[in-house]
Formats: structure tokens, C-alpha cells, sequence
């Protein structure tokens, strides 16, 4: 075996799957837990473009990779890949962990969900019919919606810049999320409304994700400042980004009197989860997996 931190020919493969993973911090926070951990696996983020997934899984599964994260753009297409799905990540349509079957195939999970209620139940003793508000319709908003009712969340709306998007995505959900409701952005009267009485927006497109391509990418923010001046002061704003730290949106909305809570916690977390999956261990260093995320951050 290899002394942990080091790679040798006995040393196993995890990684993450995307397109972009240029940003991402879990190659950092995953190589601290998993040299903490004496596990001699090394994590990689691997870019991956949609036309080459089944290629890519297919290669890695040849391989003996021992699990894989997902992410944008690939969190619902990836579940049509997966040998099973948990009853979580069927019921959601995404899936963002994949743990390799024994016998051949993936098995495919959502650890997005305890990732995002971590910071926030932290943040509150009780979430019960409290009015959220989510930006975007893609594989993480389910994720969100699903931990929204998970808090008590009496009144869930979901923001879509397109009317067709927002409608598939209500009919998707309707069996396990029945109260969600949607809004256009596009619509900025009733979307001012719904920020209105929002207790808590969250961001999960990746608009005012930091892009090295693109030097203006972090200045975006998904809502204008004449919309976020309609949120009460005091309500929560919740950006799954993380980089920048802090996003366009959190700055704006801390300027205003919201409080704030950013993309990194809840990395930390579905990550943690996602390593006991993997490797079947409860000793899971979260702290060390912060810090190296902070570490990285601050670099």
C-alpha cells in the first residue's frame, strides 16, 4: 500500500465528472479527508462534455474507479446511466453520487439534499412554514426543493427564466412536491411580489459563478439590485456558489440587511456524505475537508 498522500500503482481513483470542473474545490477537500482517512485513492476532477459521458463511466467502471461526484451539467442525464438509483435520487431525477456495483454498473444517489439543509439548520432552530423562493429549474433546484420540504417549508416557488422550463419542472415534481409553485423571471412585478414575502431565496443557477474564461462571469448576479431591495431585511439569501466568496448576489443582499449563507458548507457536507458512501466508513474528517477548502480559497 502507498503512505497516504502519495500515488503509487496500488492506488485507487475517485473523482468528479462536469463540464466546467475548472472551479471546483473537491479534488482539495477530498485528498485532505481521504489522506487523513490513511485511504491510499486519490480524487481528480475530470472534465467531462455531455457526448462523452456513457464513454467516461464506462472507461472508469473498466478501471475499478471507486465512486465518482457529478455535476453541472450532467446531475438528471446521468440517472438514465445508472444500473439503480436510490429512492431519493429516483424520486428527484438527479443524481450527483455514484458508487460502483460489485457485480458491474453504477448506483446512483443525491447527497445535495443533506449537503443544503446542514447551513441552514444551523443558521435556524426551525424552517417550518417558513416561504422560499428558488432561482433556476435545473438538477440542483430539485435537490433544493426537496430539502425545503424536508425543513417545513409551507410555500415553495421556483424561478425560471422560461415558462415551458418552470411547467416541465412543476410536472416533474408533482408527486412529492405538490405545493410548489412557479414564477418567470421574466414576469418582474410578480417576481418582486414573491420576493416580497420570501423568508429565504436561493440561488442554484450558476450565474456570478466565477469563469477563468470570462473576467466578468463573478460580477453577474441572477437577481438585479432593484429586485433584491424588495426582499424584507432579515430574510435569508443562499448562493450554492461558492466561488467567488462571496458571490455578486450575497453582496448585494448583505448591503441590503439579508443575511447570507454561501456554497461552501453545503460542499463540504454532500461531499462528506458522499466519502462514507465510497469508502463504508463513519470517520469522515469534515473539519479537515473545510479547512482545506478554505485553504484553497484563500490561495
Amino acid at each position: 500500500m502507498t503512505s497516504p498522500g502519495t500515488i503509487g500503482a496500488s492506488t485507487a481513483l475517485v473523482g468528479l465528472l462536469g463540464d466546467p470542473v475548472h472551479h471546483s474545490l473537491s479534488p482539495a477537500l477530498q485528498n485532505a479527508a481521504l489522506s487523513a482517512m490513511e485511504l491510499d485513492w486519490v480524487f481528480l476532477a475530470m472534465p467531462t462534455p455531455a457526448d462523452q459521458l456513457s464513454s467516461v463511466l464506462k472507461g472508469l467502471e473498466a478501471i475499478g474507479c471507486r465512486g465518482l461526484h457529478v455535476t453541472i451539467p450532467h446531475k438528471q442525464t446521468v440517472a438514465a446511466l445508472c444500473k439503480t438509483l436510490s429512492p431519493l435520487a429516483q424520486r428527484l431525477g438527479a443524481v450527483n453520487v455514484l458508487v460502483p456495483h460489485a457485480d458491474g454498473g453504477w448506483f446512483g444517489t443525491n447527497t445535495d439534499v443533506e449537503g443544503f439543509c446542514r447551513p441552514l439548520r444551523d443558521a435556524e432552530s426551525s424552517w417550518n412554514k417558513r416561504r422560499a423562493l428558488v432561482l433556476g429549474c435545473g438538477g440542483s433546484a430539485r435537490a433544493v426543493v426537496a430539502g425545503l420540504i424536508e425543513l417545513g417549508c409551507s410555500c415553495i416557488e421556483i424561478a425560471g427564466r422560461r415558462n415551458e422550463a418552470l411547467i416541465a419542472f412543476q410536472r416533474e415534481c408533482l408527486d412529492w412536491a405538490p405545493q410548489l409553485k412557479t414564477v418567470c423571471l421574466s414576469d418582474e412585478a410578480s417576481l418582486a411580489t414573491s420576493l416580497e414575502q420570501a423568508d429565504l431565496v436561493v440561488n442554484t443557477t450558476p450565474v456570478g459563478m466565477a469563469s477563468p474564461n470570462d473576467p466578468n462571469a463573478a460580477l453577474a448576479s441572477p437577481l438585479s439590485p432593484n429586485l433584491i431591495g424588495r426582499l424584507k431585511q432579515e430574510s435569508w439569501v443562499y448562493d450554492i456558489i461558492y466561488t467567488p466568496r462571496p458571490t455578486r448576489l450575497l453582496q448585494l443582499a448583505t448591503n441590503h440587511g439579508c443575511r447570507s449563507i454561501d456554497g461552501l458548507e453545503m460542499l463540504v457536507q454532500q461531499g462528506a456524505a458522499a466519502l462514507r458512501l465510497w469508502s463504508g466508513r463513519d470517520d469522515v474528517p469534515v473539519a479537515a475537508m473545510r479547512d482545506a477548502a478554505l485553504q484553497q480559497l484563500t490561495t
